[in-house]
């Protein structure tokens, strides 16, 4: 899972996830990447900070990964984001909740049942399931969005 840099041709910046930049591309090429303030298709990627890993933290990709482009551009700068407090984080996550309560289950078929929906073969609803890593990577090279979402407060005791 990448995170990219986006901007829209109105200059409204915002982050995208996807699978690898092979499937940003092809995703940007069917128009399937919008601007979500103002719904344009007219995105581009932009320079992103190169990975620091700490002691913490998981090897990644080494820096000669980074496309040539993406090295020599200058790099934006910063914006400045609001603190996350814990009342937001809570929020955040009882959303979450309230909408995986209210999807519909469909268990292990829930890589089968994204791609219906994604292909037009069957009506878009919300569901929820379960999905192995090779699955959700497929998915989302294929430009389904998925998200996984914490487990409901019943299902941790």
């Amino acid at each position: 899972m990448i995170v990219l840099d986006l901007c829209c041709d109105k200059e409204h910046r915002f982050e995208g996830w996807f699978g690898s930049a092979e499937a940003f591309e092809n995703q940007l090429a069917r128009g399937l990447v919008e601007c979500p303030a103002c719904a344009s298709h007219a995105v581009r990627r932009l320079p992103s900070a190169p990975y620091v890993q700490t002691r913490h933290a998981a090897p990644h990709a080494a820096p000669s990964a980074i496309p040539p482009a993406s090295r020599t551009m200058p790099a934006a700068p910063p914006q400045p984001s609001p603190p996350v407090t814990l009342e937001a984080a809570a929020a955040v996550l009882s959303m979450l909740r309230k909408l995986a309560r209210e999807a519909e289950d469909v268990g292990a078929r829930l890589p089968e049942e994204a791609r219906k929906m994604h292909q037009g073969e069957i009506e878009a609803r919300n569901i929820r399931g379960a999905a192995s890593r090779e699955e959700v990577e497929e998915l989302l090279e294929e430009g389904i969005m998925l998200m996984p979402v914490p487990p409901m407060e019943d299902d941790l005791h």
